[in-house]
């Protein structure tokens, strides 16, 4: 049993080691779900994909509102960034925080983002996405706005 303990332990150590804490200054809002922060540190700035939502592309139908939404939000604020991984476009996949509140629930709360969905998971915050959709609030107040991922597929990504 302690074999396999340390056997689990020494494969989870990788993972262990991407989580990280930081905390820095939003310098740019290049869309609804992607930042860039500038470590208090003076580490080089990162750029930050919120973890656990899928906004709006740019280009899409809502994507400006999303983006201005987050920059209204956060820009030249002090955030703090907690990192998850990184994802296909060399990003830094985190959880964020303004003060108390966790800005990727703020984003789906308003209606300026969906709930990442994985497999059969409705994400990290249906709850907010369902509270969002009933009230009609952000791009919910669309009959059917189209969820980013449906997007790209038809349509390929902004850039």
């Amino acid at each position: 049993m302690r074999r396999l303990a340390l056997v689990l332990a020494m494969a989870l150590a990788p993972a262990w080691s991407l989580a990280a804490h930081f905390e820095g200054v939003v310098t740019h809002v290049t869309d609804g779900d992607t930042l860039t922060v500038r470590p208090l540190s003076g580490a080089a700035p990162q750029r930050i994909r919120i973890q656990g939502i899928d906004a709006p592309e740019i280009c899409q139908s809502f994507g400006v509102q999303s983006r201005d939404a987050l920059a209204s939000q956060v820009m030249g604020k002090r955030v703090e960034v907690v990192t998850k991984a990184r994802d296909d476009y060399d990003r830094t996949v985190a959880r964020l925080r303004l003060g108390h509140q966790d800005v990727g629930a703020w984003m789906v709360d308003h209606g300026y983002a969906w709930s990442y969905r994985f497999h059969r998971s409705a994400g990290p915050y249906r709850q907010q996405e369902a509270q969002a959709r009933r009230e009609r609030r952000g791009l919910w107040r669309s009959a059917r706005p189209l969820p980013p991922r449906e997007f790209r597929e038809r349509h390929g990504s902004c850039h």
